[in-house]
């Protein structure tokens, strides 16, 4: 099997079709059919079912396309850093919604500033954190399991080749403006907020309860507000005096001085884990991600 080969599969896969695929690459078409034979029977799979309009992609394709693709962008990426004279530091990491996650970032940032450097982090939902992290587009993955979620979470990881580390386990906190009626109170319980609005962050196409960003989603509220961003959900946070619940670490400088935690009375937890690809080597600049995220989630730092 070749790299080439690699790129054709893809190419038909796109194109729903041999004939169209061929054009598009500017090849004859049986010499295309020929080059996926090759593959198939290198393999031993089938790659594409044939019909009148066209191919479709097998399941065992299906699988083989999810590699292929992973080995093709790590292709590009050295063709980009060694054929090109590509000399930028890369780093990429996909969280949920942390505030350590961002200090971490900033720290990386702030060691490698003399470098010249393509760093992204993304703040997604929690099924793109696993895919990100599955197809290599981020080298660390963030995001929270507990009693709920574990066993669909870990399942999902070690069908994707992923393994976790948990970074801290944390108490189920609410998210509160410091001007909300109930700002006063030690601990609070759902029965205190049933009149508040909920906030949420959306899950897309993926918005299963397991996949909730929000540690016991499954309970029934009366007013629910879906955001995609930190900043819109604080907003709403403070102007609709609503809430919302996560691991009750904050940072003023990041989340500002306006949004309180305050400890739920509810026996739940969250373990806050990082992620990464099974049997791929981190970078220096990822290991030392991992060191600044650990810093920032010791207990003496928390802001409740």
């Amino acid at each position: 099997m070749t790299f080439q080969q690699l790129k054709y599969i893809i190419a038909v896969a796109e194109a729903g079709s041999i004939s169209k695929a061929a054009n598009e690459l500017f090849i004859a078409q049986p010499s295309l059919t020929s080059q996926i034979h090759e593959v198939e029977n290198e393999y031993n799979i089938k790659l594409f079912n044939r019909t009148n309009k066209g191919v479709v992609v097998t399941p065992e394709g299906e699988m083989f396309l999810s590699y292929a693709r992973q080995v093709l962008d790590q292709v590009d990426l050295l063709d980009e850093k060694y054929k090109n004279n590509y000399t930028k530091t890369l780093f990429s990491v996909s969280s949920q919604h942390y505030s350590f996650a961002v200090n971490a970032f900033v720290d990386v940032i702030k060691k490698y500033d003399n470098e010249k450097y393509d760093f992204s982090i993304r703040e997604t939902e929690t099924y793109e954190i696993i895919d990100d992290v599955s197809k290599l587009k981020s080298e660390i993955g963030i995001l929270y399991i507990n009693d709920f979620n574990k066993n669909v979470i870990l399942k999902l990881l070690d069908d994707n080749d992923l393994i976790y580390e948990t970074i801290f386990r944390a108490k189920p906190h609410v998210f509160i403006s410091k001007k909300h009626p109930l700002c006063n109170k030690s601990s609070l319980t759902f029965e205190n907020l049933e009149n508040y609005p909920y906030l949420s962050f959306e899950q897309g196409n993926h918005n299963s309860f397991y996949f909730s960003e929000e540690i016991l989603s499954t309970i029934k509220r009366n007013k629910n507000i879906k955001v995609r961003d930190r900043a819109t959900l604080f907003n709403l946070v403070i102007g609709l005096n609503g809430y919302t619940v996560s691991s009750g670490v904050l940072d003023e400088g990041l989340n500002g001085s306006d949004i309180i935690s305050i400890p739920l009375d509810y026996d739940s937890y969250m373990d806050i884990i990082t992620i990464r690809r099974k049997n791929v080597i981190l970078s220096n600049i990822a290991e030392y991600y991992l060191k600044s995220l650990k810093k920032y989630c010791k207990e003496d730092l928390w802001k409740y």
